[in-house]
């Protein structure tokens, strides 16, 4: 995280939206030739930058929705690229892991073929929305919001007690998750609240970079309890997706089980995790 000294919220905000649309212009090339971690990258910067525009919708004039909506849906194209390298890399792994003399070479032969076809789909994905005019017009309208952002008066306030106000705007949001989580019985209910958690300690963490170095603590802890929901959602992700492969023999199940362990292992983590997490984000100065 770049140490900056602001003056107000809105310098903040200005340099969060330059450097994210910067980022993300910067990225298409490695994109599009399909380099190690670019559509990944690419994908996380269109997500902060929708976060900043919808955390920082108070500081900024005018209605950002149909830019929020745009890279919405690049993240989406984007997404399915990781998602089947980082779920074909767990299965894959696990399956290698599996007892010898069992149907292990089957499963491995059958995931691997399952994961070839999950990559060339979604690098489909990827080409078809950079080579999209929509593509094309979403970076020139971040280019000239990065420019020239329409700050309000409300911007103009000071950096401190502004951007202080704003994570812990965050926070409690994203306590109000959870205590949703918390009342919710065990099942499918239970795993989009803290998938929803998840999500909302997420933007909390992306507010922190925003503010910069002075809320660094904020930002580590956020992002440490982003990590252990996104653990618990990888498990759900990989268990749906083991449940629509298996054809009923012991390699599946074992697999299966493992991320219905896994998936224990997270829950049983979240209480020391949010202990860390629960104490409302300090003053920022």
């Amino acid at each position: 995280m770049a140490h900056r000294t602001y003056r107000t919220a809105g310098d903040a905000v200005t340099a969060r939206l330059r450097t994210l649309t910067a980022e993300l212009a910067a990225l298409e090339p490695d994109a599009r030739a399909d380099r190690p971690d670019a559509v990944h990258r690419m994908r996380v910067a269109a997500r902060r930058l929708r976060s900043a525009l919808r955390t920082h919708r108070r500081h900024l004039r005018g209605d950002h929705t149909p830019t929020e909506d745009a890279l919405r849906r690049l993240g989406r194209a984007l997404g399915p690229a990781r998602d089947a390298e980082v779920l074909g890399e767990r299965l894959l792994a696990q399956a290698r892991e599996l007892p010898p003399g069992t149907d292990r070479d089957r499963v491995l032969a059958e995931l691997a073929a399952w994961h070839a076809r999950e990559t060339r789909d979604a690098r489909t994905r990827v080409l078809t929305a950079l080579d999209d005019e929509r593509f094309r017009r979403l970076l020139a309208t971040l280019t000239a919001l990065a420019a020239d952002p329409p700050l309000n008066s409300r911007a103009a306030k000071p950096y401190g007690p502004e951007l202080t106000r704003t994570l812990r705007r965050e926070h409690r949001r994203t306590a109000e998750r959870l205590a949703v989580a918390r009342r919710t019985p065990r099942g499918p209910a239970l795993e989009r609240a803290l998938h929803d958690t998840r999500k909302a300690a997420k933007r909390a963490r992306y507010a922190g970079e925003t503010a910069g170095r002075p809320a660094r603590a904020f930002t580590r802890r956020m992002k440490a309890l982003q990590d252990v929901l996104g653990r618990h959602q990888d498990a759900v992700v990989a268990r749906d997706t083991l449940r629509t492969l298996s054809d009923g023999g012991f390699g599946y199940g074992a697999l299966y089980g493992r991320q219905t362990a896994e998936l224990g292992f997270a829950r049983e983590l979240l209480p020391q995790v949010w202990e860390q997490v629960a104490r409302r984000p300090k003053k920022l100065r």
